[in-house]
């Protein structure tokens, strides 16, 4: 193929994986603590020509997504059980393979009286362990994390925090787990635990809506350039067979 119609068919296919990566933004607006994913874009080089060709074609990719860890907007829901996250941290909850992490405050007690997350893993609390609360009481979520009911502790919500939040992978819609087992989170210090509140996800219908038909456009103009420069290599084929 032509520059202009490998160029153009990888800008197609960046554009795609950007599409793929705007539509599950748009899908999770609704997911308490959802952070949204973003393109980083890098020029590939073929292996073959790395080094060795001084004009070798560059072609643009989507290198890596990476997460977005703004603030979400804290909403009120007067659920006692829904705790919103002010400032940096993450609850620390029991996965299946390990630990994991999280901004979506909205809790609910399990059949053992355990405070789960929203996908049923355990949140941990500090010293080790799991919070077990008696489901028919009033429960108090004090702003360090301390749980409470009738006046007594019955323990604190382990909060984590990383100097790289990029070490951390996704895992479900509002969870992460570290990449790299050898990286050790920190206990988190810059946070308030607001009760009755849920963070909202970072991803905005309008932000996502207009970046969404940004995309359109520049696919329309890629795949139109695609088309010219099949059409001339057609002319061109004929103009030889003429020949």
């Amino acid at each position: 193929m032509d520059p202009l119609t490998i160029s153009a068919a990888s800008g197609l296919r960046s554009r795609m994986d950007s599409l793929d990566m705007l539509a599950n933004n748009l899908a999770n607006e609704a997911a308490g603590g959802y952070k949204v994913d973003r393109e980083f874009y890098s020029l590939y080089v073929a292996p073959e020509a790395a080094g060795s060709v001084p004009d070798a074609d560059t072609l643009p990719v989507i290198e890596r997504p990476w997460t977005d860890f703004s603030q979400g907007e804290l909403r009120s829901t007067g659920n006692p059980l829904d705790v919103a996250v002010s400032g940096k941290g993450f609850f620390t909850a029991a996965g299946p393979t390990g630990s994991l992490y999280t901004r979506n405050g909205s809790f609910r007690v399990s059949a053992a009286g355990q405070l789960v997350g929203a996908e049923g893993y355990a949140l941990q609390k500090v010293g080790g362990g799991s919070v077990t609360i008696d489901p028919t009481r009033p429960v108090a979520i004090a702003a360090d994390g301390t749980v409470s009911q009738d006046g007594n502790a019955v323990g604190q919500l382990a909060m984590a925090d990383f100097s790289d939040p990029s070490v951390l992978t996704k895992r479900g819609h509002s969870y992460f787990q570290l990449a790299d087992p050898s990286v050790q989170p920190v206990a988190a210090s810059a946070y308030e635990l607001r009760q009755g509140m849920i963070e909202s996800s970072n991803a905005t219908g309008a932000e996502g809506a207009a970046r969404l038909v940004t995309v359109m456009r520049q696919f329309e103009m890629l795949r139109k350039a695609a088309s010219l420069g099949d059409e001339m290599n057609r002319q061109a084929v004929e103009q030889v067979a003429k020949i």
